[in-house]
């Protein structure tokens, strides 16, 4: 079984899948780095990874690019990210299983009908009938959109981001030291993201004298926004905005937080942050509709979510949280084991196989739901569908 990643760029949120797929499969796994990565990116460290030998650099020169085609042509299967869909024309066309790994397509509702027709005789011609083409969805809500131009039915598979997942041998030790009422925010500081909404919690938290302290990390084009907001309202004591961080220091930050808030809209196409927070034993609260959410929480037994645009519910969920250790304390317990026994990285590698080799194998999408293969690339049923 030869299993090919197709993607835009290497980097730290893919790296544990593909370092697992390597295990599996040895050098029958390669990953094909299609462009460089953004200098915002490689800014908040996203580019300092030591590169595994199953990268490939498609771009770097002739030789890269031939070898880069011989990988696909002998490929049985294909993971296709954001790439160019020329690369993989041919596979599909050759009856190879291509799997789309996606986030919600439909998110920007500004000309929405417009693009519609577009998009539905694109997207059909890219995933005929006699294409093997399968959908990974990275957020609960893909399969719902694809399906508004009739894609992917019973071929959609319940998937995401797999980020570094530490395994703490004490996790109660761990949420144990973390500080007291400790508040975490961590994205970049745009519109999409609404950093205001964590600091609407904290004007709220300071009027009824609850103790808590925030940290926000990240920067954007709403720094000065956010600053000013701060000042004016007078939280500069308890609310620290402290710049973009490269993701060990981050970590580091979610390992001594107890609160994480997790305030971006419908536009967040996964937010690994969330793995990571639940990871490091943050109790979570999230917006419903952000990609991951449904997947990744319980409401109430593993984190808590709130309706979008609804602050009155994100501030009461906060302030329970903070006036509630047990609650605080089991709901953090419960979003380590979610990540560090079923949403990771080893168990979305071996899940893949499983299915890979059951589809190449012939067996209809209809019969791999079961034990071996679950949750982590399980099908989606129509009545899985997350809606808007």
């Amino acid at each position: 079984m030869k299993i090919l990643f197709v993607s835009n760029y290497f980097n730290h949120h893919q790296k544990p899948l593909s370092d697992n797929l390597y295990s599996i499969l040895g050098n029958d796994y390669a990953f094909i780095e299609t462009t460089t990565m953004s200098q915002e990116r490689i800014n908040m460290g996203w580019g300092d990874l030591d590169t595994p030998r199953y990268v490939k650099y498609y771009y770097q020169d002739d030789e890269t690019k031939i070898e880069c085609q011989r990988l696909i042509e002998s490929a049985d299967v294909i993971v296709a990210g954001s790439a160019p869909e020329k690369l993989i024309e041919g596979a599909l066309k050759k009856g190879k299983v291509v799997f789309r790994y996606s986030e919600r397509p439909i998110k920007d509702r500004k000309y929405y009908f417009l693009k519609y027709f577009v998009r539905l005789v694109k997207w059909h011609l890219c995933n005929r009938h006699s294409y093997h083409t399968y959908l990974l969805c990275a957020s609960a809500f893909a399969a719902y959109d694809y399906s508004k131009f009739f894609l992917f039915k019973n071929r959609a598979f319940k998937w995401g981001y797999f980020p570094e997942t530490r395994n703490y041998d004490d996790v109660e030790a761990l949420i144990n030291q973390k500080e007291d009422n400790s508040i975490l925010w961590v994205a970049r500081l745009i519109d999409c993201k609404h950093p205001e909404h964590a600091i609407q919690v904290a004007k709220r938290l300071e009027e009824e004298k609850i103790p808590y302290e925030m940290n926000l990390i990240g920067n954007g084009e709403n720094e000065l926004l956010i600053r000013n907001l701060i000042t004016e309202n007078n939280l500069q004591k308890n609310v620290h905005l402290l710049g973009a961080m490269k993701p060990p220091e981050v970590r580091a930050y979610m390992e001594r937080s107890s609160v994480f808030l997790f305030t971006s809209d419908h536009n967040e196409g996964w937010g690994a942050v969330l793995n990571e927070a639940m990871n490091s034993g943050c109790a979570v609260v999230a917006n419903a509709r952000i990609g991951s959410a449904p997947f990744l929480l319980e409401n109430g037994k593993n984190g808590l979510l709130y309706d979008e645009d609804d602050i009155e519910q994100l501030y009461q969920n906060t302030k329970m949280l903070l006036l509630n250790r047990s609650l605080r304390k089991s709901l953090s317990i419960n979003a380590y084991r979610t990540i560090a026994n079923h949403w990771n990285a080893e168990c979305a590698a071996k899940n893949l196989v499983l299915l890979a080799e059951r589809i190449v194998a012939g067996d209809n999408t209809n019969n791999v739901k079961g034990s071996e293969v679950c949750s982590v690339a399980e099908i989606f049923k129509d009545d899985w569908f997350y809606s808007d």
